[in-house]
């Protein structure tokens, strides 16, 4: 019997009123020094690394996020998202805005045990990073012109737990969009998440986050 399979893509909201379907997400590891020096590495200017997430685990803002299986330290990432508007590989950094679509705040949820446990045995982070529900991303605000500053933050239950500046990202959104770009093709509907700050830590069933961005709708979610 052949398979009958529902394909609607993942299509988050813009502020315009009309929506973004996602393509592909991209995520930019250890993108904040004071972020990369907490989890043991001090990367300074090394190259970028990527990592994905699946295009249907991203969900919108005001949703409940499932506590997820086969982890202990379920974390939080708040994150400036760049939403691609147009397609190119090999980009100049200098032309980077012209595929940017716009700007939105993000939430990258890690199983943090199960990406150490990978990461000492050598191996793939996908357990800890690509599965059902294992990320968030508020309204999309379009413009091209690639963001580089503005306080981000995120709160859990009230309390204050990430707080920094876009600034400090090691790697800019226009060199991120460059760099990524000499690896695959991006087209229309990817989202690269571009890296947290410090402060993330384990959230649990009933915790409230929210994520701020200067400029930006701000991110909540809560986790069921």
């Amino acid at each position: 019997m052949k398979p009958i399979f529902d394909l609607e893509p993942n299509i988050l909201p813009i502020t315009d009123g009309t929506g973004f379907p996602v393509r592909r997400v991209w995520c930019v590891g250890r993108n904040y020094r004071a972020h990369a020096i907490e989890m043991g590495t001090d990367p300074d200017r090394e190259l970028p690394f990527y990592f994905a997430k699946p295009s249907d685990s991203v969900l919108p803002a005001g949703s409940t996020i499932a506590y997820p299986p086969e982890t202990e330290d379920f974390q939080h990432e708040i994150e400036l998202v760049i939403a691609i508007g147009v397609g190119g590989a090999d980009i100049p950094v200098e032309d980077a805005a012209k595929h940017v679509f716009g700007h939105a705040v993000g939430l990258d949820f890690t199983r943090r045990d199960l990406q150490l446990a990978a990461r000492k045995a050598g191996r793939p982070w996908e357990t800890g990073k690509a599965f059902d529900q294992c990320a968030a991303c508020g309204p999309i605000v379009p413009g091209s012109e690639p963001l580089t500053d503005g306080a981000i933050s995120l709160t859990v239950n009230g309390e204050a737990r990430q707080s920094s500046d876009i600034s400090l990202l090691i790697w800019s959104v226009a060199e991120v969009v460059s760099d990524l770009s000499r690896y695959v093709r991006l087209e229309p509907g990817d989202l690269i998440f571009t890296g947290t700050p410090e402060g993330v830590g384990p959230i649990g069933r009933g915790d409230t986050l929210h994520g701020e961005i200067a400029g930006l709708p701000d991110l909540d979610v809560t986790i069921g």
